[in-house]
C-alpha cells in the first residue's frame, strides 16, 4: 500500500479521467481506451470502494490543448476546488491537459485541497515540493511533445507543397487525374459554367452583377460535395455572391499552386476563452506560390486585374469610404461626413411628417459603439453652419462641441488616416437659398469634394 494514500483520501471519491484527442483515435485506437478504463481496477486495488470511483469519459475525442470544449475536465476542476476529490487517476499527465495553464491550475487546486494525482508511473502529492516539481516537468514535456509533433507534420506538408505535390480539396472546375496532376474538369458543362463566370465579370466588373446575370437567365452552377453519400459528386444549384467572390479570389483558376492562403489565429472571445479563427493571408505572405503549375481558366495578368477591380468595388475601405456620387434627397452633405466617435461614414435618415427632415447618423440607428456611448443625431440644419477652413493639419476633424463622451479606440486616428488618404478637400458654405437653387449637376460636383475640416457649431 502506498504510504502517501491516507484514510482521508479514501473517504473521498476517486475520479478516473479518460481522454483521446480525436474521434479517429477513439474509433481505431482501442488499446489506449481499454488501458484508461483499466484505471478503475487500480483504484480498487489502492483501497477505494466501488461506489466512490467515478469515471469521466465524455472528453473522448476532444483535444487537450484547451479547456473550453471539455465538460468533464471542467467538472473535475470544480470538484477538486471544493475538496470533494481524494485522488485523480489518469493514464498519463497529457491525458489531463496539454496546456501548461490548465495543468498548473489543476495542480495548484490539488495542492490546496490535498488531492492526489495518480498515473501509471506512481502516486504524487502536489503539495509536496518534489512531487509538484516532477508533475510540473511532466506537464511541460506534454506540451512540448505536442509542439514537436506539430512541427514534424507541418514540415512534411510544407516540403511536399514546395514541389506542388501536396493534395487538398480544389475548387470546382479543376480535378486530379490518375497521376495526381491538376487538370481542368473533363465535363464540358462544368467548364462552360466556370468560364461563364469570368466572362461575365469582364463584362460587368462586379461580382454581384455576375450573380444577377445567372439569376436572370435561370442558370445553375456546379458544386462539388465532400463527405457523405455524395462525396466527390457534382451538385448543381444557385450561384451565390460569396461563391463568385471566392472564385475570383482563388489563384488556382489562373494556373497557380498556392499553399498558405489561410491560417489560424488565436483570439480571446468576450467570455474570456481562447478560440481559433481562420484568417486570410496576404498574397505576399503565401508560403508556397508556383506559377503555371496547371492549365487554368484565366491568365495570371487577368487574375491580378480582377483583384484590383474587387478592391475598387469595396465601399467600406479607407480610400473608398466616401466614394460615389450623391444620391437623391434633400440632404446637403450626404456621403461626405464621418462619425466623430467611431470614424464610420454617416448615412442620411429622413424623419418627420412625410420624411422632410434629414438627419445624419451611423448605422445602425442609435446603437452603442465599442465604448458603450450612443451616437448622436446630427440634424440637416447643422450643415448650414459649417465653418470653412483651409489648413487640414491645424483644424481637427469634426466632433460636436460639448460632447464629453469618450472616443472609441482608434477612432480619431482612423479619421485622420482617412483624411490623408482621401486627399485635399474643398469646404462648403451653404445657406437655405443656395441649397434650393442647386441643380443636379452641382450636387454631383459637390459629391466629389471632401470635407477635411469642419466644426458643428
Amino acid at each position: 500500500m502506498n504510504p502517501k494514500i491516507a484514510e482521508h483520501h479514501r473517504s473521498r471519491p476517486a475520479y478516473v479521467y479518460l481522454r483521446q484527442s480525436t474521434p479517429y483515435q477513439v474509433r481505431h485506437h482501442q488499446e489506449s481506451t481499454e488501458r484508461q478504463y483499466a484505471l478503475r481496477e487500480k483504484a480498487l486495488e489502492l483501497g477505494w470502494s466501488e461506489s466512490l470511483i467515478h469515471t469521466l469519459d465524455r472528453d473522448l475525442g476532444k483535444t487537450g490543448t484547451e479547456m473550453a470544449a471539455r465538460e468533464d475536465f471542467k467538472t473535475l476542476v470544480a470538484e477538486v476546488s471544493m475538496g470533494q476529490v481524494g485522488a485523480v487517476f489518469a493514464l498519463e499527465v497529457s491525458r489531463l491537459a496539454r496546456s501548461n495553464l490548465d495543468w498548473h491550475r489543476l495542480l495548484e487546486l490539488c495542492a490546496l485541497t490535498e488531492t492526489l494525482v495518480i498515473d501509471e508511473d506512481g502516486c504524487y502529492d502536489p503539495a509536496d515540493f518534489n512531487d509538484g516539481l516532477l508533475l510540473g516537468l511532466k506537464g511541460a514535456m506534454a506540451q512540448a511533445e505536442l509542439h514537436f509533433l506539430h512541427a514534424r507534420l507541418q514540415g512534411g506538408k510544407l516540403n511536399k507543397a514546395k514541389k506542388g505535390e501536396l493534395r487538398f480539396p480544389i475548387p470546382v472546375g479543376l480535378c486530379y487525374d490518375e497521376q495526381g496532376r491538376t487538370i481542368r474538369d473533363p465535363d464540358a458543362e462544368v467548364q462552360g459554367a466556370v468560364s461563364l463566370v469570368f466572362r461575365l465579370f469582364r463584362e460587368t466588373d462586379s461580382a454581384f452583377g455576375v450573380m444577377q446575370r445567372f439569376a436572370e437567365s435561370g442558370l445553375r452552377f456546379p458544386k462539388r460535395a465532400y463527405g457523405g453519400a455524395w462525396d466527390g459528386k457534382i451538385i448543381w444549384g444557385r450561384l451565390t455572391h460569396s461563391r463568385v467572390l471566392s472564385m475570383l479570389k482563388n489563384p488556382a483558376y489562373a494556373g497557380m499552386y498556392v499553399f498558405g492562403r489561410y491560417q489560424y489565429r488565436r483570439q480571446i472571445n468576450p467570455e474570456g476563452g481562447v478560440q481559433k479563427r481562420i484568417q486570410a493571408v496576404g498574397m505576399s505572405d503565401w508560403r508556397v506560390s508556383l506559377q503555371e503549375h496547371h492549365e487554368g481558366y484565366i491568365t495570371l495578368e487577368e487574375f491580378f486585374k480582377n483583384q484590383e477591380r474587387l478592391a475598387k468595388n469595396r465601399t467600406n475601405g479607407e480610400e473608398t469610404l466616401l466614394a460615389g456620387p450623391a444620391r437623391e434627397g434633400l440632404a446637403l452633405l450626404q456621403g461626405l461626413l464621418l462619425c466623430g466617435t467611431c470614424g464610420r461614414a454617416l448615412t442620411v435618415r429622413y424623419t418627420g411628417n412625410g420624411g422632410i427632415y434629414p438627419c445624419y447618423l451611423p448605422s445602425p440607428i442609435e446603437q452603442p459603439n465599442s465604448t458603450g456611448t450612443l451616437h448622436r443625431r446630427v440634424p440637416e440644419r447643422a450643415g448650414q453652419r459649417v465653418r470653412s477652413g483651409r489648413n487640414r493639419e491645424s483644424a481637427p476633424l469634426p466632433r460636436p462641441r460639448g460632447d464629453d463622451s469618450p472616443v472609441a479606440p482608434g477612432g480619431i486616428d482612423r479619421r485622420n488616416r482617412q483624411a490623408k488618404t482621401l486627399g485635399p478637400g474643398i469646404f462648403l458654405e451653404a445657406d437655405p437659398s443656395a441649397k434650393a437653387k442647386r441643380t443636379s449637376r452641382d450636387r454631383y460636383r459637390c459629391s466629389k469634394e471632401i470635407i477635411s475640416s469642419c466644426e458643428i457649431l
